[in-house]
């Protein structure tokens, strides 16, 4: 899709299909693949949802709530979280297509440690100027929103003492970064172009920053974000990527934050989830504090979840349910939470 279709809205969601008893990962997503709306990732125990293009974050929110539907009545268990709280280390079969026998030959042992899970939001944008002015504003945001949506404490059934286990493993990949800021589309692309030479890419989808414009689709998208098993959780951060990308088309300008601050940031923001503090607007302020202070500057649906969040998200959650029930309770509360309907918790 070119870029033209401002603001429209559209989100993907990787969930881990799971035993319905055991709720330990099952590795049957070819199974599934004929789905509406289902597309295949990297792994057998992953399937990705994606919504069609949306007006608002409740249309998309309901249309990943249909795909849930649709997974439930094909006889699927699914949950949502940044990686599996327990699943056993190299536990991580691929599917067999060619990008991702690429993917494989690239990482190696790194894409064979566990699956990782990712919500991704896109905003379309009118125009390339646009398209930059959205990605130089919301890169302020990413780790603040890598906060907010931290849902993976727990790694190969043993508390990670990250908020965000999932952002740290993926930052071993390459190109698995908070991208610089670009003055110009020009700039961007020879940026693009020369990391592609270099690392013998087939084009720039095989950079996984924590944003990215996506001229193929005509939109900037947001991937520092865990998945979500609460599609709640999933309305609010969508929500606020939406409203956060307005924002940034209307009014944001240079300086830009270096580069090597947000990344300071972004890693508080996955070792402590919302008992951060974060560089905003040049001080380390509390996690909830940032959200009050941008919740005043923005409108739109979905933003009435966002200061619950802070209050307590995905990886709190988990947490107090290993707290009264071990990681029994922690992969039950995840399979509850998926399957319910977004209004419901």
């Amino acid at each position: 899709m070119p870029y033209g279709r401002a603001f429209a809205l559209g989100v993907e969601e990787e969930l881990l299909l799971v035993d319905p008893t055991t709720h330990l990962l099952a590795h049957d997503a070819q199974r599934l693949l004929g789905l509406p709306g289902l597309a295949p990732d990297l792994y057998l125990a992953l399937v990705e949802s994606a919504t069609p293009i949306c007006a608002d974050a409740p249309g998309a929110i309901a249309a990943l709530a249909a795909t849930r539907a649709r997974l439930r009545e094909a006889g699927a268990t699914v949950i949502g979280a940044g990686i599996h709280p327990d699943g056993p280390f190299g536990e991580a079969p691929h599917i067999p297509t060619d990008r991702y026998r690429a993917v494989g030959d690239q990482l190696r042992g790194l894409a064979r440690r566990t699956p990782t899970c990712a919500l991704h939001v896109h905003v379309g944008m009118p125009d390339e100027e646009t398209a930059l002015r959205v990605h130089n504003g919301l890169r302020e945001h990413t780790p603040l929103l890598t906060a907010l949506a931290a849902n993976s404490p727990f790694w190969h059934g043993q508390d990670s003492l990250m908020a965000s286990a999932r952002t740290a493993m993926f930052r071993a990949y390459p190109r698995a970064e908070i991208p610089p800021a670009f003055d110009t589309w020009a700039e961007y692309e020879a940026y693009v172009g020369a990391v592609c030479h270099a690392g013998d890419l087939p084009d720039y989808t095989f950079l996984w920053w924590d944003l990215r414009p996506h001229p193929r689709l005509g939109t900037v998208e947001l991937r520092a974000m865990d998945a979500q098993s609460s599609l709640r959780d999933a309305l609010g951060l969508a929500g606020f990527v939406h409203a956060l990308a307005r924002a940034a088309a209307a009014g944001a300008e240079p300086p830009w934050t270096p580069r090597q601050s947000l990344m300071e940031s972004s890693f508080r923001a996955a070792r402590d989830g919302i008992e951060a503090t974060l560089l905003h607007d040049g001080t380390l302020r509390p996690v909830p504090d940032i959200v009050a202070a941008l919740l005043r500057t923005v409108d739109g649906p979905g933003l009435e979840e966002v200061e619950r969040i802070a209050a307590a998200n995905g990886a709190a959650r988990q947490r107090e349910a290993h707290a009264a029930g071990g990681m029994p309770a922690v992969l039950a509360l995840l399979a509850d939470e998926a399957a319910r309907d977004p209004g419901s918790g």
